[in-house]
């Protein structure tokens, strides 16, 4: 996952215990409603945020963690973070102007539709056409006329309605 957005606050290096040290960043999201998003990065990865000033624009990549805690009282207790694994400026293109590989267009995600229609349907590959007999439109949705093997469903008109077996 990727968050793009501008760098807000950098902290500094935290040496939690003799083995492990971690350092914060807050990026601010340029959208509609801006979020402050807190992304911890953790050992080496610390040593990315040197090169980086308050305000620049970046691209950070991340992953979600969660865990389960108990305490000794019993409860159980659950928390998340937000941890960043490599970090970027948007605009900069290494190896001759062509995209670092795991960036380029946004991949399919929540509220975004996602090539081939979604879970459970054929891939299509790039400018193909369905082959013969595909129940899916070249667009990657269900074609309803395309598939003459299901009969139309009952048309109940009026307050009709089919018998059923719920309960309620």
């Amino acid at each position: 996952m990727e968050v793009l957005g501008r760098i807000k606050m950098i902290g500094n290096v935290q040496d939690v215990s003799p083995t492990f040290r971690k350092r914060e960043v807050v990026v601010t999201t340029e959208e509609q409603y801006p979020q402050h998003i807190m992304i911890e990065f953790t050992q080496d990865k610390c040593d990315l945020l040197n090169q980086f000033q308050i305000g620049e624009q970046v691209r950070v990549g991340i992953n979600l963690r969660g865990r389960e805690w108990t305490n000794p009282q019993g409860e159980t207790r659950y928390f998340n973070s937000i941890q960043g694994w490599r970090i970027d400026r948007p605009q900069q293109q290494p190896y001759g102007g062509q995209p670092q590989q795991g960036y380029g267009q946004p991949q399919g995600g929540y509220g975004q539709p996602q090539q081939g229609g979604g879970y459970g349907q054929p891939q299509q590959g790039f400018n193909q056409q369905p082959q013969q007999g595909q129940p899916f439109d070249n667009q990657g949705g269900f074609a309803a006329n395309n598939n003459p093997s299901f009969p139309p469903a009952p048309n109940f008109g009026g307050n009709e309605e089919a018998e059923d077996d719920l309960p309620f």
